[in-house]
């Protein structure tokens, strides 16, 4: 049984998605799907867990928001060969938020600090992903091919650039910085904040490679009958695609799940490795 303070946290929880999640909707960044699951998983996110875990959250979803609306010429055709679009539905938003709800109720069970350090990878994995997408593509340069170093057409799957390294790495960064102010803010137990910094820093660029890496191997890519290009998308130049390549349940929100706990075991070791120095 629920006391008067749980469930009045429960309740500011509820009341505080609901506000962030209706204005995204409002804004077209989510869609109704993602709305309702938004409002689910931020209502768990503090009424489980605290401000630490509830503006982790805030912060990715608010900084990846604002980077999706960034106008540039070839926006609407990369837009067109990905499997999802910058309207987020609900099956992106547990992928990207579903792993760190995970931990925000392991923790409510179990407490150990493990959990912080695990969900601070996984939220910076997600972070730093989005921000290189969304500053990759602003790139002059095309991207190369993670693996080979071939140059790629710019919105292919397991391409890399130099602007959207250093866009991932400022997310992860942003993300640990952020986890020593908001533990700080909520009275949990302190870490050094070089500590934190480097965990999401770490943790979201590896999750971000491995994310290129998936994406370049065993995505599920599809071919365009019309143009003959690659693409995530179901459909291209108005006709459905086919199947090109990779295994054919790995959809983009499988490899960001994947690439998250990747980023999350790599936050994980960093405050092992801070541990046991």
């Amino acid at each position: 049984m629920l006391s008067g303070l749980e469930l009045l946290q429960w309740l500011i929880g509820a009341c505080g998605a609901l506000l962030v999640a209706g204005a995204a909707y409002w804004k077209q960044s989510l869609s109704f799907s993602g709305m309702v699951a938004a409002v689910v998983m931020g209502t768990i996110y503090f009424g489980a867990g605290n401000l630490f875990w509830f503006g982790i959250l805030l912060v990715f979803f608010t900084s990846s928001t604002l980077l999706s609306k960034l106008h540039h010429e070839n926006k609407a055709e990369l837009e067109s060969t990905y499997d999802k679009t910058g309207r987020r539905d609900a099956g992106q938003v547990f992928a990207n938020g579903g792993l760190g709800m995970l931990a925000v109720l392991l923790n409510a069970v179990y407490p150990l600090e493990l959990w912080g350090f695990l969900f601070i990878g996984v939220m910076a994995t997600v972070t730093s992903d989005t921000w290189a997408t969304e500053i990759g593509t602003l790139a002059r340069k095309p991207p190369r091919s993670v693996l080979t170093g071939k140059v790629l057409q710019a919105g292919t799957s397991g391409g890399v650039s130099l602007p959207g390294t250093l866009a991932a790495a400022a997310g992860g960064a942003l993300i640990g910085a952020a986890s020593w102010l908001l533990r700080a803010a909520s009275g949990m137990t302190p870490h050094a904040f070089w500590l934190l910094v480097l965990a999401g820093l770490l943790g979201g660029l590896a999750g971000a490679f491995a994310d290129s890496v998936l994406g370049a191997t065993v995505q599920r890519m599809n071919r365009c009958t019309v143009c003959s290009r690659e693409v995530e998308a179901s459909k291209h130049c108005g006709k459905p695609t086919v199947y090109a390549r990779g295994w054919r349940w790995m959809d983009n929100d499988t490899v960001n799940a994947v690439s998250s706990i990747i980023g999350g075991a790599v936050a994980l070791l960093v405050s092992y490795i801070s541990y046991i120095g």
